[in-house]
């Protein structure tokens, strides 16, 4: 998908040649490139422009890469800076992602795997800067989920984060990590529903050069990378049954192989798990591994769904009011009681995430001070009367909502899962529920 053109690069090299391949291949993304020649006149370029990422070769005259990835770091920490290295160098290039870096690339590398990298350094850098807020909460399950991070976070034990999607399970696990004493070491998230079978076992393990087909450098799997530190798996039940083993064998012995290397290399990690989906049936299903589960399952944690915790609602409309307002320059936004009567009413089937996008997007769409039940819900008007309707189920609720957001979208399922807060993966499965269980029905008036 093509980025908005507000979006700039900032490619740092000294080589020409590299300089016009990083420009022309990003630009054919939609960036905005600007280049530089060196640390000192990247940091300059920082000054004067808002830059969504870095790509910065290592060595360079006047500043090297390392001198600048420590000056991104400590002027703009939010910006992702990506690192370009040679093959000799890849023990530096990893020290540099433990320094902050968001990842690298070896040389020679591809278009394709540089545009893959840069975007996906960018799309984290945005999750990182939702998932640092504070856990704003009075509910006691939350409250009591929140006494046994305390508790477990500097052990090494495994956590299995379970809820519904945008329920803040990610938020949960960083929080894991930053009250443990591995807080100064990597926290190296990997999402295992975002990746085909064989990217994600190059992304988790790492690969030799030449040990498949587009393998034209080494690199350093998430493993590695998360070393002294953590490494979340996400969505962890959608991994193939054949990695699940490769995964077991990592809990057990502590070590781990790259594709095409017979080297085994210890790495010291901390795993924490998560999933939207309902771990039991897909164990009954046999397409999750019970060892494994039990493995990771150290220390269980179920998020509740926000409709089960609907005193928190006023608590998190106040606190992304307060946020968004304060970005964009709104001051003294107020809800209206109406407003909010219908957003605690709302059951919202994405959770918190779905109800900090409604509540941004009504900060950016009002015209008055006192946001009004429309500015939340602008093109569905019906939403409040299904939310509140007694006798509606919650599967009727939902179906409703994800599919009245793809008509106002047209179809564009990943637009839509941006509006509700969830993934166009959990769009997907919805559909072909829904198209199921239509089905089924038409077979019993048949």
């Amino acid at each position: 998908m093509l980025q908005q053109a507000s979006e700039k690069i900032l490619v740092v090299d000294d080589e020409p040649l590299i300089c016009d391949l990083l420009y022309d291949s990003l630009s054919s993304r939609g960036y905005t490139v600007v280049t530089a020649r060196n640390g000192q006149e990247a940091l300059d370029i920082l000054q004067r422009n808002v830059i969504a990422g870095v790509v910065t070769d290592v060595k360079m005259p006047k500043m090297s890469g390392n001198i600048l990835l420590k000056r991104v770091k400590e002027l703009f920490p939010s910006i992702p800076v990506v690192v370009i290295t040679a093959y000799g160098t890849v023990h530096s290039a990893v020290e540099m992602i433990k320094q902050g870096a968001a990842d690298y690339i070896l040389k020679p590398f591809s278009v394709a795997s540089l545009q893959e990298v840069v975007e996906k350094s960018i799309c984290d850098s945005r999750a990182v800067a939702k998932h640092s807020r504070k856990i704003i909460t009075a509910d006691p399950q939350m409250l009591q989920i929140l006494e046994t991070l305390d508790v477990v976070a500097n052990s090494k034990a495994s956590v299995f984060i379970q809820g519904e999607s945008g329920t803040g399970k990610e938020l949960i696990a960083r929080a894991i990590h930053e009250h443990s004493s591995r807080c100064n070491e990597p926290f190296v998230a990997v999402n295992c529903a975002a990746l085909p079978e064989t990217l994600l076992e190059s992304e988790l393990f790492g690969h030799e050069q030449g040990s498949f087909t587009g393998a034209i450098a080494r690199r350093i799997g998430k493993f590695e990378l998360a070393h002294r530190g953590t490494l979340l798996l996400d969505e962890v039940v959608e991994m193939a049954p054949s990695l699940q083993v490769k995964l077991l064998r990592v809990l057990q012995e502590g070590e781990v192989d790259r594709i095409g290397s017979n080297e085994l290399i210890k790495v010291d990690i901390r795993i924490i798990a998560t999933t939207n989906r309902n771990v039991k049936e897909q164990i009954e299903k046999g397409s999750f591994r019970d060892d494994l589960f039990y493995r990771l399952c150290v220390v269980p944690l179920t998020i509740p769904p926000l409709r089960d915790r609907k005193g928190d609602i006023t608590l998190l409309v106040n606190h992304f009011l307060d946020i968004f307002s304060r970005q964009i320059g709104k001051r003294s936004l107020t809800v209206s009681e109406k407003a909010m009567e219908a957003l605690e009413t709302y059951t919202w089937p994405g959770n918190v995430r779905e109800l900090e996008n409604v509540v941004e997007r009504a900060v950016m769409l009002c015209r008055g001070n006192a946001l009004k039940t429309e500015d939340f819900f602008p093109h569905n008007s019906s939403v409040e009367p299904v939310g509140r309707h007694v006798g509606t189920s919650l599967y009727e609720v939902e179906k409703h909502l994800i599919m009245s957001t793809l008509e106002k979208v047209n179809g564009n399922k990943t637009r839509a899962a941006e509006i509700l807060g969830i993934t166009p993966r959990t769009i997907r499965n919805k559909m072909r529920q829904y198209m199921t269980d239509q089905h089924s029905e038409e077979e019993c008036e048949d």
